[in-house]
């Protein structure tokens, strides 16, 4: 049993605290909420990092490990995560609960007070980040941008993305963007952290048996001196409810297998709405499992693609389809996929496909409880979108959900980009 309460410590600082003495881990993460923009993305992206190289106490990877070492082996890293058109930049550290260590110390209070001190007292070089470590990590950096890229999977979703919200801050990526790393000096580093410091919302999170009192005090002692300017509310996500017009867009690199993928607007559904659990168990049925839909029929049964999947970004109130397939059966794959779409429209289920949807749906959320990072991630996304229901509450809207609500949303759902990655040659 878990009890989940939030507070706020500071101005513009709240911590969410999960007590359980489930786990014989405690999680512990610092994230700064600061507007997604195109030309601050990548160098909020680098910071995180350039952090986690040393604090003026420890001040290389050395120190940091020793110190680390010290707390039974815990870890502290960076984390750049994007969340509607928000970017979320910060730590997250995990330790041993207090509640397993040998000699009853504590580990809790030393391992926030180290993780405050990445966060507020870096390791510096005339008063800016080290041009070394900067260095290091704008490489780092570059290579981070370009696996995504060589993952042609997920190149196709990031560019399918880029140009579906073309102009709107979510399609900017988690880690901008590679032009601008060359860009990034010491000194704009730091004054981008000094920033970020002074006006995002921070948000921070607890998961372990340690009590939520004990935990805002040793929070609120850890980030003594913390600058607070103002600013801290979070931009609301635009959410355009239906697209306009179908965009179809292909790009030509050098891959074997052709990558299509397909953006809809939701109608203005999004995590926050009475009908979002619906359109959860909607995405379930059409392509969410490995009983939807686009599964069994476009893969399984006509042999288009050699993977098809659907997801939803419930901040943004977009829906994502994923396939890869042959060049030449691109438009036959585009076209059945949406006519498994017209199929979930006029609500053509069997018994087992909804039963198969709903059960795989519940049983996933739940599972998001037996797991410390995942709870991290949820929770500070909720934090991010202003919402306090838990994966629980989710399980049992879903469950709830009928399947007339989940056509319904189905309806809902218009196409507004395609996107094609083909061979030089296709």
């Amino acid at each position: 049993m878990s009890v989940v309460t939030r507070n706020q410590l500071l101005p513009g600082v709240f911590l969410t605290s999960v007590h359980t003495k489930k786990f014989k881990s405690s999680t512990l993460s610092m994230t700064l909420l600061t507007p997604l923009r195109a030309e601050t993305a990548t160098v909020n992206a680098l910071i995180p990092h350039l952090l986690r190289r040393g604090s003026a106490a420890h001040p290389d990877m050395q120190s940091l490990a020793t110190a680390l070492d010290q707390l039974y082996g815990g870890s502290i890293e960076p984390a750049v995560r994007k969340r509607g058109e928000t970017q979320c930049v910060g730590f997250v550290g995990s330790f041993l609960d207090d509640a397993y260590t040998l000699d009853n110390s504590t580990v809790l209070d030393r391992a926030a007070a180290l993780m405050g001190e990445l966060l507020l007292r870096p390791y510096t070089v005339e008063g800016i980040f080290c041009p070394d470590y900067t260095r290091q990590e704008k490489a780092n950096l570059t290579d981070r941008i370009r696996a995504e890229i060589n993952d042609k999977r997920q190149y196709a979703v990031s560019r399918l993305v880029e140009e579906m919200c073309a102009g709107e801050p979510f399609g900017v990526g988690r880690m901008g963007r590679e032009a601008d790393v060359e860009k990034i000096t010491p000194q704009m580093a730091w004054e981008r952290y000094q920033a970020l410091l002074a006006h995002s919302r921070l948000e921070l999170y607890y998961c372990g048996s340690a009590e939520p009192d004990m935990v805002c005090r040793i929070l609120e002692n850890a980030l003594r001196g913390l600058p607070r300017q103002g600013g801290y509310t979070v931009s609301e996500t635009l959410v355009a409810a239906q697209a306009s017009s179908v965009r179809q867009v292909s790009e030509n690199l050098d891959v074997a297998q052709g990558k299509l993928t397909m953006g809809f607007r939701t109608g203005g559904i999004t995590a926050a709405s009475p009908q979002y659990p619906a359109l959860v168990l909607c995405n379930a049925l059409f392509g969410g499992t490995t009983t939807a839909k686009l599964f069994l029929n476009v893969r399984e049964k006509l042999s288009l693609c050699y993977y098809a999947s659907s997801s939803i970004d419930r901040y943004k109130g977009v829906m994502l389809v994923s396939s890869g397939v042959e060049f030449a059966d691109k438009q036959r794959a585009e076209n059945e996929i949406l006519a498994q779409l017209d199929a979930c429209r006029r609500g053509e289920f069997e018994a087992w496909e909804i039963d198969g949807a709903r059960r795989y749906t519940v049983s996933s959320l739940l599972t998001i409880l037996d797991s410390q990072s995942r709870q991290e991630d949820w929770w500070m996304s909720q934090a991010v979108a202003g919402l306090a229901y838990s994966p629980q509450d989710l399980a049992r809207s879903v469950e709830a959900a009928s399947v007339e609500a989940a056509v319904e949303t189905a309806k809902a759902l218009s196409l507004d980009t395609v996107y094609f990655l083909k061979g030089k040659e296709g």
